[in-house]
């Protein structure tokens, strides 16, 4: 199984359209993901399905209904500091 995946339901074009980033794309699931919000700082989230939107990601994590927003370092990691309760309000919210 390939480690880039999209959300179930959910076509490419259409976040596309949502999100408003035509260069949105999924990214690879290999990589380290930390939320730095104000509960559990520094925590790693485990990812399932990454988002790519330039330098930001939606990081929607194993075992977890929320979808987690941040920054795509250099490196690959992502550090979270938004948490949002579905994908679609999460594609608005970039």
């Amino acid at each position: 199984m390939a480690s880039e995946q999209l959300p179930a339901g959910w076509t490419l074009e259409e976040i596309r359209n949502v999100s408003g980033d035509r260069e949105a794309i999924a990214l690879g699931t290999d990589r380290e993901v930390t939320w730095q919000g104000p509960r559990a700082e520094g925590e790693r989230l485990i990812p399932e399905i990454v988002l790519g939107f330039h330098g930001l990601c939606l990081v929607k994590p194993v075992n977890d209904d929320d979808w987690y927003m941040g920054s795509l370092n250099d490196d690959g990691s992502v550090d979270c500091w938004s948490a949002y309760s579905d994908v679609y309000q999460a594609l608005r919210g970039l």
